[in-house]
This record gives structure tokens, C-alpha cells and sequence, in this order.
């Protein structure tokens, strides 16, 4: 049964959100601090977090940054916020999230959301045995480990950044739409908008590339979309 944790701070909203996940076949844990929900994840193994950005004390956004940096985690994780702005979406995004949601939710939507996200995972992680590794100049990208690593250096990837980056270097020197990468990483039935590809794909340049201002590995195509380039 998969398991997820619901870090929020109104406790009316957070046992909705679990009542509707474990009508649906899903686990699920309650914290109702960014501390208690970091308290969780260190002794507990779950398949999503969803997060809400407004928390007491240590927010959304700093909690989010932490389980990507410093406890290298790459499960997926629902951003949830009361405004529409795109900067709010955009700075969970920056921070490693893979999707978020806006109050007020359709629970239904939340729960299919859910269910996307951790069945894509769950069929990441369990792909083939063998290690299938992409080579360009210094980056290498093992598909099957979910690792990338520059000139020797491993570097931290979320699970949707590693998806976006893995697929464009699967396909080199082929462009693809903002539209085509949306559809193909997040899903048909995701509700998030093309700012996600973009955000995306500027972290990705932070990582990999020495000028992220001007990137060799992945180039914007204007009018078009991006190409992993390979030679």
C-alpha cells in the first residue's frame, strides 16, 4: 500500500486530504509543522509528500529544499497553495517540487494527481536491471540507478528533473516542444502549466552546465523548444 505524507497545518484540511487517500488504497501520516513532517520522513519510508507552502515556523518552501539537498530525496513531492500567483508555483518548483496544487482542491483531483505521480515513480525506479549510461562529454546519466554525475561528481537531481533531462538525452539533436515535454514528463491528466517545463529546465542547466546563460548540453530552440545536443 502506498504511503504518503500530508504535511499540513489545518488539521480540518489534512484529515480530508487522508480520508480521501485511504478510501482510495493509500496510507498516509499527518504532520502538522515542517518539523514534525522532517521528524516523519527521517524515521519513515513514504512514496509522496504533499506539502502545503504556508506552515508555522520553517515553510513549505525551506522544508521542500531540504529534503532535496541535504536529505538527497527524489520521491515525488505535491506543492499545495492558497494563491494562484505564478511565483509562488514557480519558487516550489525551484525548490524541487514535482507538481503542486492550488486551494481550494477538488479532492478527486488531488487523489488522481497522487495516484499519477506515484505510479510514474513507482515505474521509474522498478525499470530493467542493467545500467543503461549515456555518455556526453563529461556527463553521464544512468538511467536505470537515476544517477547523473559531471566530470565525476555526482549531482542531486529530483525525480522529474532526472525524467526531462534523461528523456532529451535518450533523443539528442531532436527538438521538442514545450507541449511535447509536458505531456510526456508530467502526464496528460497533470493540471500544471508550461512554466513547470521551463523551471525545470533552467535547474537542470544550473547543474550541469558550466555557463547556464549559455548551455552546451541543453539548447533552447526560440520559437521551438529544446534539443539535447550531441555530437
Amino acid at each position: 500500500m502506498p504511503r504518503v505524507l500530508i504535511i499540513e497545518d489545518e488539521v480540518s484540511i489534512a484529515e480530508l486530504e487522508r480520508d480521501y487517500l485511504e478510501v482510495h488504497g493509500f496510507a498516509s501520516d499527518i504532520a502538522t509543522s515542517a518539523e514534525e513532517g522532517l521528524s516523519k520522513v527521517k524515521s519513515q519510508s513514504y512514496d509522496l509528500i504533499l506539502l502545503d507552502i504556508m506552515l508555522p515556523g520553517m515553510d513549505g518552501l525551506e522544508l521542500c529544499k531540504q529534503l532535496r539537498e541535504s536529505l538527497d530525496m527524489d520521491i515525488p513531492i505535491l506543492m499545495v497553495t492558497a494563491r494562484k500567483e505564478d511565483i509562488d508555483k514557480i519558487r516550489g518548483l525551484d525548490r524541487g517540487a514535482d507538481d503542486y496544487i492550488v486551494k481550494p482542491f477538488n479532492p478527486n483531483e488531488l487523489v488522481a494527481r497522487i495516484k499519477a505521480h506515484v505510479s510514474r515513480y513507482e515505474r521509474l525506479v522498478q525499470r530493467g536491471k542493467e545500467i543503461n549510461v549515456i555518455q556526453v562529454d563529461g556527463l553521464v546519466i544512468e538511467q536505470d540507478s537515476r544517477r547523473v554525475l559531471l566530470h565525476g561528481e555526482e549531482k542531486t537531481f529530483t525525480a522529474k528533473e532526472f525524467d526531462l533531462l534523461a528523456f532529451l538525452a535518450t533523443h539528442p539533436n531532436r527538438v521538442f516542444s514545450k507541449d511535447h515535454l509536458f505531456e510526456r514528463i508530467w502526464g496528460y491528466d497533470s493540471m500544471g502549466d508550461l512554466t513547470t517545463v521551463t523551471v525545470h529546465i533552467r535547474k537542470i542547466r544550473e547543474k550541469i552546465e558550466r555557463t547556464p546563460s549559455a548551455p552546451t548540453f541543453i539548447e533552447t530552440i526560440w520559437g521551438v523548444g529544446y534539443r539535447f545536443k550531441k555530437k
